[in-house]
């Protein structure tokens, strides 16, 4: 009977550590994307400045 209660627990425990996994991963894909995400947002951001700059002149 005992073996039947450790068997549960174990079962619980890799369950646990598979969701800490997967929670993991995905979280480690999202950082990733929005880094991506956020590199070309700056060099278009860059772009658009460089071509008001030089179409608008400030006094």
């Amino acid at each position: 009977m005992f073996s039947f209660l450790k068997k549960i627990k174990n079962e619980k425990a890799q369950s646990v550590l598979e969701y800490i996994i997967l929670t993991s991963l995905i979280g480690i894909f999202c950082l990733v994307g929005i880094k991506q995400f956020g590199e070309r947002l700056k060099k278009r951001i860059e772009f658009m400045d460089g071509q008001i700059s030089k179409h608008v002149r400030i006094r």
